[in-house]
């Protein structure tokens, strides 16, 4: 086999790494910077997830206060009037039974109709006040009725209580506090009974 013949080629000095400008590093991008920048993305996403988990678990809200709406407090200057053509429904919110029969027959001395007044006893929660609830603001006078003759119950608008009523003829629903227990809890929660 022949030789090739010597060139000027043949006299520079091999190199073991490639050479060439695709090969160069950018200029621009050291390690210290990449690491600043990884970290940016980094805090921008953790901030964002716990933001956007907030939000998902109802922690933030971009509202009024959905509570504060349905349930506003009574308006000053309505007359207290005892009328009988409502419907009362009682609840008792506390471990203390009996308290809708002694209820309920605080409003039947006054006037109700048997059937015009009926209740449940025992409750999942417990409620802190005694509160008659009525659904329209045309039925405040007679809540503050009811709420007169039970001896000063509290009188809140709310239309929580408006499914249970399944007649035409307008309902009240006194729900039965820890005020009103013998035996009631140092701390209760005041939120509508189920």
């Amino acid at each position: 086999m022949s030789k090739p013949p010597h060139d000027r080629f043949d006299d520079i000095p091999r190199t073991s790494g490639r050479v060439g400008a695709h090969r160069a590093e950018q200029p621009g991008m050291n390690g210290f910077v990449v690491l600043l920048w990884s970290a940016a993305v980094a805090l921008v996403l953790i901030v964002g997830g716990i933001f956007v988990s907030l939000v998902m678990m109802d922690r933030i809200s971009f509202g009024p206060d959905e509570a504060a709406l349905s349930v506003p407090q009574q308006t000053q200057g309505t007359a207290p009037e005892v009328d009988t053509s409502y419907r009362v429904l009682i609840l008792n919110a506390t471990p203390e039974g009996g308290l809708v029969a002694s209820t309920r027959e605080a409003l039947l001395a006054e006037g109700w109709p048997e059937d015009g007044v009926f209740g449940s006893e025992g409750s999942s929660q417990e409620f802190e006040k005694t509160t008659v609830f009525y659904v329209e603001a045309a039925d405040e006078a007679a809540a503050l009725g009811v709420a007169e003759v039970l001896g000063g119950a509290e009188v809140q608008q709310s239309d929580f209580y408006a499914g249970m009523n399944d007649t035409d003829q307008p309902q009240l629903t006194v729900v039965i506090g820890l005020d009103r227990a013998t035996d009631a809890p140092e701390d209760g929660e005041q939120a509508p009974a189920e």
